[in-house]
């Protein structure tokens, strides 16, 4: 018997990954969480043998939730399936832990391979992703300026370049307008950037922004 826990505040989401293992692998028993203290809580209580995790989680972050499930579990794979493109947040998840990285776009034989190639103590990640990696260690590239950036401030620097104001991104992530403001000035000095419109621009040359993402606003 497989157990699989899968965190991610949207049910359509939940419903449409439980379909999608329990044809597969019918030995399959499943958990769900809908929030990041609700994914550590069920790692707390229960054993699993995966982790399915969004990184969008209300509360904490899903790449907060990956980081104390590497360090309290470090055994444990961690499949992240996103809605955000690879280029936005793969790197970044394969470095903090993560087993794998799949969008939510993926079809569904693709999730059911990258969860078997994880269940069986691989890495998997897109071929396209695979190219670009390997590619970037063959030209020794150094890496680029936003990867100084820490997990929460490259999130508002995304928002921010997206076009979403103070008042917005304090609202989408549960902090204070006046930590985002602050987190506004820790990324243009590390990004050594003046405006908004050097962020934006700087996501657009290097395919950061998805601008098909709908942009949640405060009611």
């Amino acid at each position: 018997m497989v157990r699989v826990l899968i965190a991610d505040d949207h049910e359509v989401v939940r419903r449409g990954v439980r379909q999608i293992l329990q044809e597969y692998l019918p030995d399959v028993n499943l958990g769900e969480a809908t929030s990041g203290e609700a994914a550590l809580e069920q790692v707390q209580n229960h054993e699993w043998d995966l982790v399915i995790l969004d990184l969008g989680l209300p509360g904490k972050s899903g790449l907060e939730v990956l980081k104390q499930l590497r360090e309290a579990y470090p055994r444990l794979p961690v499949l992240v399936l996103s809605m955000y493109p690879e280029v936005q947040y793969a790197v970044r998840v394969l470095r903090a832990g993560a087993a794998g990285y799949v969008t939510k776009e993926t079809a569904s034989e693709d999730l059911l391979k990258a969860v078997l190639k994880v269940l069986h103590g691989g890495k998997y990640v897109s071929a396209l992703l695979a190219e670009k990696l390997a590619l970037d260690l063959e030209l020794h590239t150094q890496g680029p300026p936003h990867e100084a950036l820490s997990d929460r401030e490259y999130e508002v620097m995304l928002k921010i370049a997206a076009g979403s104001s103070v008042k917005e991104i304090a609202y989408q992530l549960g902090l204070s307008a006046k930590t985002v403001s602050t987190y506004r000035e820790r990324i243009l000095l590390k990004m050594k950037m003046k405006t908004n419109a050097d962020l934006t621009y700087y996501a657009i040359r290097n395919n950061l922004i998805d601008w098909n993402q709908e942009k949640p606003r405060p009611s």
